[in-house]
């Protein structure tokens, strides 16, 4: 069997290669390759996406999540409560910003930002904002998360990066918060052909320093009225793709949720913790399991060339490159970040494919449970 990957991207851009080089040719033919009518067009549609009145488009994600928390006024020495499991981008922007991280535990099922946690770290005072991170594809428990953020005055920072097109009670991940930030790298459920991102709000205010903050601050051109600018801009030709690509995300959403729950079917009894879709509004943007067992699991998988990767094997607070000083204990974020792991889910997987990774973990099980020979 080939190599079968975590996400197959040649099997997921081949079918529109003739879309994608018709947008090419759209794009060589305007003349425009920065900020033009590509981008214009495609921060329009996006907002149906985020639920927002006004999305900036940006060059990738973490400029997002950056510019996102200094359209809200984090700047040198702010606090700003973040989890510590998803990968150390909300971290890597915060120090960016000049502020500070404060890191508080995640809910043990979703894997988001717990409301109880987020409120002692607001309880301590001086915090400037907050940082939710929609991990995995599910939706944080945002009317919660919201309720305390506004009882102390907060705002909070969406990111959105794993959850295009995801929502909760019919609104959309994106839309809770002050701001929010998405990525469109290649792999995520909206992926460009390169990198990419986006600040999304309904706060005009916020829209109007994330458009200045992208393009070195200027108030008008030449004229820098801002500080903590840069240059980060999404290109005419990245904006073209992701307008072809659009469309289909509901699709390709609908998908990822037959394969996760075909999984769910296929490993029931193995002792994988591998929590149900608990709604419509998952969008499964890595399909991730937990076992005490997951390095053995895993050589099984990649010996049968199966894909299978750790998301995220490191917590924030570990990272030697944060110099994180003041290390708060964090027992679910701790022991998720020992025993996570990724199987392959991409809408083009089939479902033989499916039962063909399932019966291979549970291979793995039955295997790990053998005797050891002497």
């Amino acid at each position: 069997m080939k190599n079968l990957q975590i996400n197959d991207l040649d099997r997921h851009f081949r079918p529109l290669h003739e879309e994608l080089s018709a947008a090419t040719q759209r794009v060589l033919g305007s003349g425009w390759y920065i900020l033009g009518p590509e981008v214009i067009e495609f921060e329009k549609e996006f907002r149906v996406c985020s639920g927002t009145k006004d999305v900036v488009s940006v060059a990738n994600g973490t400029d997002a999540l950056e510019i996102g928390l200094r359209s809200l006024g984090v700047g040198f020495g702010s606090r700003v409560v973040t989890a510590a499991n998803a990968g150390a981008y909300s971290s890597i922007a915060i120090l960016a910003a000049g502020a500070v991280p404060i890191y508080a535990d995640v809910d043990p099922e979703r894997l988001t930002l717990c409301p109880g946690q987020m409120e002692r770290a607001l309880a301590g005072g001086g915090v400037q904002a907050v940082v939710v991170t929609h991990l995995y594809g599910r939706i944080a428990d945002m009317p919660e998360l919201q309720r305390i953020a506004e009882r102390y005055g907060v705002p909070i920072l969406e990111d959105c990066a794993q959850a295009h097109g995801a929502s909760l009670h019919g609104k959309p991940a994106g839309s809770w918060g002050h701001v929010s930030a998405f990525s469109f790298y290649p792999t995520k459920n909206l992926g460009a052909l390169g990198d990419g991102g986006a600040v999304a709000t309904s706060r005009p205010e916020v829209a109007r320093a994330a458009r200045e903050l992208r393009q070195y601050g200027w108030s008008n051109k030449y004229h820098v009225g801002r500080s903590g600018g840069r240059n980060s801009r999404l290109d005419e030709l990245q904006a073209a793709y992701l307008r072809v690509m659009l469309p289909k995300l509901e699709q390709w959403n609908a998908r990822r949720r037959e394969i996760a729950n075909l999984y769910w079917r296929e490993l029931q009894g193995t002792g994988l913790v591998l929590e149900r879709l608990s709604g419509e509004n998952d969008v499964v943007h890595l399909l991730v399991c937990r076992s005490s067992r997951r390095d053995q699991i895993r050589s099984h998988l990649v010996a049968k060339q199966i894909g299978c990767e750790f998301h995220y094997p490191v917590a924030d607070h570990f990272q030697l490159g944060l110099m994180i000083d003041d290390r708060p204990r964090l027992p679910v974020t701790e022991g998720w970040c020992a025993e996570t792991f990724t199987l392959p889910c991409f809408p083009e997987m089939t479902n033989a494919e499916v039962c063909l990774v399932a019966s291979a973990v549970r291979e793995a099980f039955y295997t790990l449970a053998q005797p050891q020979a002497a």
